[in-house]
């Protein structure tokens, strides 16, 4: 293969490219800057729940057009307190409580969007924005291209996806790869303060739906961010991923809460001569190919790690781009880790059965990297 021979080709991973997605607000601050900064000094640790918080109100006081509807989260704050303070400091026309009806107040945003509002709708769960899939897909993400873009979609889906603890299979399901499928939608998922932070912002000013899938046990998750992260206008490209740690030897791609598992196995691999580089893939739709395939260019090996279901997963697409892009340059198959394929079950040990875990990470990376004992010869 390739990547066996690249360093006497002197083949080079390829700059990555970011592309501007049509950002049709003033006080967005260019796209190329916010990429090439360094955010790197640290200056405080912020929960995740902190971060999303700080982002709703900013956009909230700076574009009396935005404003947030969804169950509870006016006078109970959100169901996970992301809206706290928010109902007092804007009234009720701007937060707004809702009936238990996702397809009543979703249709509700999408037409104030048509009407040139900035809605941020709330999902307590996003595995109740099923009961409003019509107006997401159908009413949001295609009037722009139906409408030859003269119908603009400004409008924010958000709200919990994937598994918590305990909550059972109507309340677990990832869709991040359900919504990535549909032209017309962008879709992010952010891991870090930092994360959820610049990608709400950039989520917000965009002039298209956007399904912001966060996790629920991220929300009371601290990590450590800098001045520049705190700076009202910080903002995240859309589009682009985030290399959370440099590697040579083999590319483990996630999001969400995955990426911190990555990391954890990352740091145990690192122990037995392993050094792998860990994408934070941050944008689901569009996908960062480049800094995927540029990765690959360089350790030869990959690993794809989500919580959804394997078939026809995110893993999948990613897998499907490394093949027709950069397959010359693997030396070992493809490891693609995911949730089993099964309903989420309710019981606990079976729950984390059917999650990918740090251990799995680890196996998968070794099998990879040709370092796993075969069964006989541990007998």
């Amino acid at each position: 293969m390739l990547g066996v021979i690249r360093q006497s080709l002197g083949c080079g991973a390829l700059a990555s490219s970011v592309k501007i997605l049509g950002r049709g607000v003033e006080r967005v601050i260019p796209i190329a800057s916010a990429a090439g900064r360094n955010y790197s000094s640290v200056t405080k640790e912020m929960t995740v729940r902190d971060a999303l918080n700080s982002a709703l109100d900013e956009e909230m006081a700076a574009d009396p057009k935005v404003f947030l509807m969804g169950e509870e989260v006016g006078e109970y704050q959100g169901a996970y307190k992301i809206s706290r303070g928010l109902l007092d400091k804007y009234g009720p026309e701007r937060v707004r409580d809702t009936p238990i009806t996702e397809a009543g107040f979703t249709g509700i945003g999408v037409g104030a969007a048509y009407y040139g509002l900035r809605p941020v709708v709330e999902f307590m769960t996003f595995n109740f924005s099923l009961q409003a899939i019509d107006h997401i897909i159908n009413s949001a993400a295609k009037s722009n291209y139906m409408s030859s873009g003269q119908i603009s979609v400004p409008i924010v889906f958000r709200g919990p996806n994937g598994a918590a603890a305990g909550v059972g299979a109507q309340h677990s399901h990832c869709f991040s790869a359900w919504y990535a499928s549909c032209p017309g939608l962008k879709v992010l998922s952010p891991y870090s303060s930092e994360d959820a932070r610049g990608l709400l912002k950039a989520a917000i000013r965009d002039p298209d739906p956007v399904v912001f899938l966060e996790n629920e046990l991220l929300y009371g998750e601290s990590f450590p961010v800098s001045e520049d992260v705190l700076d009202s206008n910080f903002c995240l490209p859309i589009g682009k991923a985030k290399i959370e740690r440099k590697g040579k030897d083999i590319t483990i791609t996630s999001f969400s809460k995955m990426v911190g598992y990555a990391l954890q196995a990352a740091e145990i691999l690192s122990k037995d001569g392993i050094n792998a580089e860990v994408i934070n893939l941050r944008s689901i739709r569009p996908l960062d190919r480049e800094t995927i395939t540029a990765s690959v260019r360089k350790t030869n090996r990959l690993i794809t790690v989500e919580e959804g279901f394997p078939q026809h997963g995110v893993g999948s697409e990613i897998c499907a781009v490394v093949v027709e892009e950069c397959f010359e340059y693997l030396d070992a198959p493809v490891e693609r880790i995911a949730g089993a394929d099964v309903p989420m079950p309710y019981a606990q040990n079976l729950e984390r059965i059917a999650l990918p875990q740090v251990e799995d990470i680890v196996r998968a990376a070794k099998r990879a990297c040709y370092r796993s004992v075969p069964l006989a010869a541990s007998a």
